[in-house]
């Protein structure tokens, strides 16, 4: 293993236990690590489908902690799934690449950073109304079809909705965002089967896939029993901001 692949395997450990304390995949963290790696040459479709088999196992892993500690209702996480399915699929099934697709990957991580900025250290009132289903539906389906395109989960754009609406607590939200997030991921993937898309290379995956297994783990059982933390948080907003503003100007330039 090279210098460069061990240190993004802890850049990607770090991550996955970061997102996964507040029930997230990680995406959009992997993506702009390798964004900042010889891997920023790969094309979309290999970008996406990587990201979305750590994201299967990091969201897993933050689903199966929150849901035992008992923070998952399944009545309130069916309508935005059910929508989101089909148009992942779909986002997935979509062949996106060049300029356009790094225009929206640069978006994505300026907005995942600019949420990182804001969040409040599950600190929000926990208030919890129940969404309409059409309310559910209309969300749902929008950011799975944003999500296939771009090769995300949607948790970074479907927790901040919840909590800001005051549709879920801190927790039940990181709940919620991990089973969605898995649902998506699973049906980017197949969507890329389904447009003979699939360049995934296991080889590549396999140091990938071990370091987001400890930080998915341990991240994710200290999130859903316990505290949040600040410092690795301020380290991910500098990545995400250096990603998005190399990736612009290497649109520019």
């Amino acid at each position: 293993m090279d210098a460069e692949v061990l240190l993004l395997c802890i850049g990607l450990l770090l991550i996955s236990a970061l997102y996964s304390s507040v029930g997230h995949g990680g995406a959009s963290g992997y993506l702009a690590l390798l964004s900042l790696t010889a891997y920023s040459e790969m094309n979309s479709a290999w970008l996406k489908q990587h990201v979305w088999v750590l994201n299967l196992i990091v969201a897993g892993l933050a689903f199966y902690h929150y849901s035992k500690a008992g923070h998952h209702l399944l009545s309130k996480s069916l309508p935005f799934i059910i929508a989101s399915i089909p148009f992942a699929f779909f986002g997935g099934f979509l062949r996106v690449d060049g300029a356009l697709y790094d225009t929206l990957l640069s978006i994505t991580l300026l907005y995942a950073a600019i949420r990182l900025l804001t969040v409040n250290d599950g600190k929000e009132l926990n208030v919890e109304i129940e969404p309409s289903k059409n309310q559910a539906y209309a969300f749902g389906a929008s950011i799975g079809f944003f999500s296939g395109i771009i090769g995300v989960g949607g948790g970074i754009f479907l927790s901040p909705i919840l909590l800001l609406k005051k549709w879920a607590t801190p927790k039940s939200a990181a709940a919620t965002a991990a089973l969605f997030i898995w649902v998506n991921s699973a049906a980017g993937l197949l969507g890329a089967t389904a447009s003979n898309q699939i360049v995934l290379e296991f080889d590549t995956l396999l140091p990938f896939i071990v370091a987001v297994l400890f930080g998915g783990f341990f991240g994710s059982r200290y999130g859903s029993l316990y505290a949040h933390q600040t410092t690795i948080r301020n380290l991910l907003i500098a990545v995400l901001l250096l990603a998005s503003v190399k990736r612009i100007s290497e649109l520019i330039l």
